[in-house]
């Protein structure tokens, strides 16, 4: 069964940035589109970002000019670069493989997740 780990979520002030990196066991994971999703506490578990196979980059609005997403196929790697982080980005941050924009179907068992928290 494929495995999603997630890590590099922990508290932050506002203003401040944080890497996260997933990782997937799979040897495919190069044929992978992947996401990154959040789910604050009592809210749903939403789309942030979202990667292609080919390297196309989709951010939600709130988001955009402060994320990132990256992959590095030959570590099974994605990245979400998080800057100028805000009280509102506070949520659990999870990735998994997922369809392609616009409906960004999650398609694997979800990991634990990192949480990120931004707060002074």
């Amino acid at each position: 069964q494929v495995q999603v780990v997630e890590s590099g979520g922990g508290l932050v002030q506002p203003g401040g940035s944080l890497r996260l990196s997933c990782t997937v066991s799979t040897s495919q994971f190069n044929t992978y589109h992947m996401g990154w999703f959040r789910q604050a506490p009592g809210g749903r578990r939403d789309l942030v970002a979202h990667i292609s196979t080919g390297g196309y980059r989709y951010f939600v609005d709130s988001v955009k000019g402060r994320f990132t997403i990256s992959r590095d196929d030959a570590r099974k790697t994605v990245y979400l670069q998080m800057n100028q982080l805000k009280p509102n980005d506070t949520a659990m941050y999870y990735c998994n493989r997922a369809s392609d924009i616009p409906l960004a179907v999650p398609l694997l068992s979800w990991g634990q997740g990192t949480q990120v928290t931004v707060s002074s």
